[in-house]
């Protein structure tokens, strides 16, 4: 495995206002996830999550890239992406604790959250269903000139998911501005990216379908920031699809209840390898070295985020429930703004 080992450059590309609030996302993203794991472990969210912890710079990294209005679609393990593109964490505390003032009106949970109005096309709890989606958003925005690019989250598991594969032939043929994330934490489950991937790796096979494919350190903030800058350009211009394979690793198990199930398939000396490069500390800490961030402020942010955190679960706990009668409501669509389609000329140029 290539992984750049030399530490973060926090003054290129990024302004220092950039680099330090990119540094406020992951951490909120980092403390979010461990406040979310205490309360699943209290009974307090029914159910179990999959927390997004270790992958915080790709979400970041990503959604800073990206304008207000463009589109993504996310995974099972969304919470991160959600903050990253400006969720509020109020009502998604909320939605996990299934009350009515959450995301879904408590209806969807922590793999479902989303929110048309900042583009976010929604989590989802089927393997790489999100991608097709984004693909729709993004075919929107061709055929509306909008200069809206879309970005769907998949994971190395998903990666080898035969609708990743369709959409990548017609994201090409269709020219559509979209990226693919692929977010390689080494694991689909308990399975290894080692084990599962056939071929040199998953950024390689844009290739088959001839648009750029790269992979980057998903550790790094930074890089992945610059790698999406470039392929929203590229995607803005009119010039298609990006595939980036982000290299990273989930610092917890698949999900909350991992560790009560005694699974061990991951060695110590591979854990302590990526804890080194845990992006959060080793962001906040080049912030510091170069003088962009002093610990007084950077505590500052930490004493921040943690209010915030404790105004989320105060909200979402005070919040009321669901009333029966309404189980169904939302659930089917009926009507719908413009249905039936009257369809769209569509100019191939």
């Amino acid at each position: 495995m290539s992984i750049d080992t030399n530490p973060p450059s926090p003054l290129s590309p990024l302004t220092p206002e950039m680099a330090i609030e990119m540094y406020r996302k992951m951490r909120l993203i980092r403390r979010f996830e461990e406040r979310v794991i205490d309360l699943v472990n209290a009974n307090a969210i029914a159910g179990v999550t999959h927390e997004y912890i270790g992958e915080e710079a790709i979400a970041v990294g990503v959604c800073s890239a990206l304008r207000r209005n463009d589109v993504i679609s996310s995974t099972h393990r969304g919470h991160g992406h959600i903050i990253a593109k400006g969720g509020d964490v109020k009502r998604m505390i909320a939605e996990l604790f299934g009350r009515v003032t959450g995301y879904n009106r408590g209806k969807g949970g922590s793999m479902h959250i989303a929110d048309l109005a900042l583009g976010i096309y929604g989590a989802n709890g089927i393997v790489a269903a999100g991608v097709p989606i984004a693909a729709g958003a993004a075919w929107a925005a061709r055929i509306q000139k909008s200069g809206v690019v879309a970005a769907t989250f998949f994971g190395d598991g998903g990666a080898n998911q035969g609708v990743v594969h369709e959409t990548m032939n017609l994201a090409k043929i269709w020219k559509l501005p979209l990226l693919f994330i692929c977010e390689n934490n080494q694991y689909a489950v308990t399975t290894p990216a080692s084990y599962s991937i056939a071929g040199p790796g998953i950024s390689e096979r844009a290739a088959a379908y001839g648009f750029p494919g790269i992979r980057v350190d998903g550790m790094r903030v930074d890089q992945v920031y610059e790698a999406v800058r470039e392929a929203v350009e590229r995607a803005r211009a009119g010039e298609g699809p990006t595939l980036i394979e982000c290299m990273a690793y989930r610092f917890q198990g698949h999900f909350t209840a991992e560790r009560a199930l005694s699974l061990s398939y991951r060695s110590t000396e591979e854990m302590e390898y990526w804890r080194a490069k845990d992006p959060v500390i080793t962001w906040g800490s080049a912030l510091e070295e170069q003088s962009i961030l002093s610990a007084t402020a950077r505590e500052a942010i930490h004493v921040e985020i943690e209010a915030l955190l404790e105004e989320a679960v105060e909200f979402g706990q005070q919040s009321a429930w669901p009333e029966a009668e309404e189980a169904l409501t939302d659930m089917y669509v009926t009507t719908y703004p413009g249905l039936p389609a009257r369809g769209v000329a569509w100019n191939s140029n």
